[in-house]
């Protein structure tokens, strides 16, 4: 076994345990942040095995003979001239009753049937016979007996069984079926009276002890209405198992490693790596993301291709390497997780939060990125993606926007975090004007230039100014001009709706190539009678000059009408991107992201405005109370801006669905909300006003919106 004092430390540093014995080993508590477990043996030590097998063997034991004993109570009462032959009868049935019932629906229900079933024999015994013997009440006696030892029985039976099966017994139920014949034996054989009883017994005993190996066997196996049976066995044998409950296993690896039976109760399991762990279904995991069986199957896989994980809480999942090709995660959280390297192409990433998220070298190769949620600390470094998509399709809708806009194009390395870089230089704006992202990206089409090397500033001026003018009913208007030295530069240009991207941008570069063919002199001329036409575009021509004089990136962005923009240059860092003025960017962040505190609370009364009003001045209805939730929110002084930008975040998430009831994956999220401020709350300080409001507004909102 491994020396348990070197894990006692204050604050272990990465400590080693590859390939080793940790069986029985408790690290409750422990930081163990970093720490390699990679191919451990952790779970039940030597000793613990043995004392669950003496365990198994006296619950089997004990089952049998109360279960054999409870049919000779039974059998008693039917040929027992001494006893009345109806309490013989009414156990029998009301046995076979709550057996059923056992295994149709569980325990729990069992045991409230039971109770209801004994009472109501008992009143009608009071009320048939009022003068009954103190013979009959012994009787009586006995009725209970029977039933309440025959379900002892089920029980230790199934918790024998689910015991012999977590710690993989060899042939567990041939071993369970001995232990308890002989208990069976012995209870018939010591409680029979009547010769023409034992058959009876024996049967009331073997049908108990049946089903208990039933549920305990399938408790083990997940059955949700068995989970009782599953929690017992799993307190007994964690008891001698190891423990990590609490442990700060952040960024740990135990890739490979055997943790049949752990406790991994309410530990921190941040980036976690569950690579090809086996004995995860055993394990007790309450209070973590394990618990769900998809993304526990997820995180020791890696392999999600195909698979949703919609509105899902992924935060802090390891994923790196992972398969998620063609993978739904739309309104999924997967914030703080890593997904270096992963295989997002084809996923849907609409509206999917992705701060603080690791995507280097990751390939998002036609993945749909419509409002996901990034900032500036997600990586996004050497992104491999040929393709992207800024929409979910739609039925009315087929094209979601794809980019590059030519069907013909892809983009170059570089290219994509280019596209989202000139997000970060408009935050400002977008943050002193209120504005939301996201609706920009709503109101309009964008269409995207991209040119790598030999890049000619006269000819992209000509071509784009030739491209307007022969297509006037797509409304072009340029609205990001960014460069990157001589490397390359990218045009963003609003069009209409309904327009052709595919063919506007394949019109363009057969412009920008005939334009480049000309001599000096004649591309000259062409540029001196468009100027007559339009000044300008020697105006676009300069700026494409400076764009290309930059030492790394130049960033000017336009916009005319409802939205007006300044210039904006200087350099990006690529790591710290934020999004793309195409509104494909939802940001959380407010100092990286620009969501400011008026700009979610503009949102938020924008869309509680949108619910319907009270019907009853008196009796607020939904739109009421959310609006004083938010006045709430925002009026109190214990809550950083952070926190209130998260708080209004999931009201307006609230009033979402009070616009659309019928949407169940909205509801799901609406109760996450529910919990979200309710935690927000309880983080404050009792005298907090938000306290109370939220005590009064958040039921009544649930109860509304029928998430109760």
């Amino acid at each position: 076994m491994l020396d348990t004092s070197m894990v006692m430390r204050s604050k272990p540093q990465k400590l080693d345990f590859a390939n080793a014995n940790i069986q029985g080993l408790d690290l409750s508590g422990q930081d163990l942040s970093g720490a390699n477990f990679n191919n451990a043996q952790a779970g039940l030590s030597k000793f613990g095995k043995i004392g669950l097998w003496l365990v198994i063997f006296i619950l089997g034991l004990l089952a049998g003979l109360v279960s054999g004993y409870s049919g000779a109570f039974i059998s008693n009462l039917l040929f027992d001239q001494d006893a009345n032959l109806f309490f013989g009868v009414a156990a029998l049935i009301i046995l076979l009753f709550c057996l059923a019932v056992t295994l149709l629906q569980g325990l729990g229900l069992t045991l409230v049937v039971i109770a209801e079933a004994i009472v109501a024999v008992l009143i009608a015994i009071m009320a048939i016979v009022p003068d009954a013997s103190v013979h009959l009440a012994t009787d009586a006696q006995f009725t209970v007996l029977a039933i309440a030892s025959s379900m002892a029985g089920v029980i230790n039976t199934s918790i024998a069984t689910a015991l012999a099966r977590a710690i993989k017994l060899v042939f567990p139920r041939t071993l369970i079926l001995i232990v308890v014949s002989i208990g069976i034996s012995f209870g018939v054989l010591f409680g029979v009276r009547e010769i023409w009883g034992y058959p009876i017994a024996a049967f009331v005993g073997v049908s108990s002890t049946t089903i208990g190996g039933y549920v305990g066997w399938w408790s083990m196996a997940g059955v949700r209405r068995y989970r009782v049976i599953r929690f017992l066995a799993q307190v007994l044998i964690t008891k001698a198992a190891t423990s990590f409950r609490g442990a700060d296993l952040t960024a740990a690896d135990f890739s490979n490693a055997t943790l049949s039976n752990v406790d991994l109760r309410a530990a921190t399991l941040t980036r976690t790596n569950w690579f090809m762990a086996k004995g995860l279904e055993s394990a007790r995991l309450e209070n973590t993301y394990l618990e769900n069986p998809r993304v526990q199957n997820l995180v020791r896989t890696k392999n999600g291709q195909n698979q949703q994980f919609d509105y899902l809480n992924l935060r802090g999942l390891h994923l790196e390497d992972a398969n998620l090709e063609g993978a739904s995660f739309i309104g999924a959280d997967l914030s703080g997780s890593t997904l270096r390297r992963a295989n997002l192409s084809g996923a849907k990433l609409a509206k999917t939060q992705l701060h603080e998220v690791d995507l280097t070298s990751a390939c998002l190769t036609g993945a749909v990125i419509e409002s996901w949620g990034i900032s500036s600390n997600t990586r996004l470094d050497h992104i491999n993606c040929d393709f992207i998509y800024t929409r979910l399709p739609t039925q009315d809708n087929l094209d979601p926007h794809r980019k590059p806009d030519n069907k013909n194009e892809q983009f170059r390395p570089g290219d994509f975090s280019d596209f989202v870089a000139p997000f970060l230089k408009t935050l400002d704006l977008y943050q002193t004007q209120y504005i939301d992202i996201r609706a920009i990206g709503r109101q309009f089409r964008t269409l995207d230039f991209f040119h790598h090397e030999s890049i000619d500033p006269t000819a992209i001026a000509i071509a784009f100014q030739q491209l307007a003018a022969k297509n006037p009913e797509a409304n072009l208007e340029l609205l990001t001009l960014q460069g990157r030295s001589q490397e390359r530069v990218r045009l963003q240009a609003k069009i209409a709706e309904g327009s052709d991207p595919d063919q506007l941008a394949a019109e363009y570069f057969e412009n920008y190539n005939n334009v480049q063919s000309l001599t000096r002199n004649a591309r000259q001329a062409l540029l001196r009678s468009i100027e007559e036409k339009d000044s300008r575009i020697r105006s676009l021509e300069k700026l494409l000059e400076n764009a290309l004089a930059q030492p790394k990136y130049y960033v000017q962005t336009y916009t005319e009408g409802d939205y007006t923009m300044t210039e904006n240059k200087g350099n990006i860092n690529v790591s710290d991107v934020g999004g793309n003025v195409s509104g494909v960017a939802a940001a959380k962040d407010l100092a990286m992201t620009g969501v400011a505190m008026g700009e979610i609370s503009g949102t938020v009364t924008n869309t509680i405005n949108q619910l319907a009003d009270a019907l009853e001045p008196e009796k607020p209805g939904l739109k009421e109370l959310l609006s004083q939730l938010q006045a709430a929110i925002e009026a109190e002084a214990e809550l950083t801006d952070d926190d209130k930008v998260e708080a209004l975040e999931q009201v307006k998430l609230l009033a979402e669905v009070g616009r659309q009831p019928q949407d169940n994956a909205l509801q799901k999220a609406a109760k996450t909300s529910i919990k979200i401020l309710r935690g927000t709350a309880a983080s404050l300080p009792d005298a907090a006003q938000l306290v109370e409001a939220c005590a009064e507004l958040l039921p009544a909102i649930a109860t509304l919106l029928a998430l109760t």
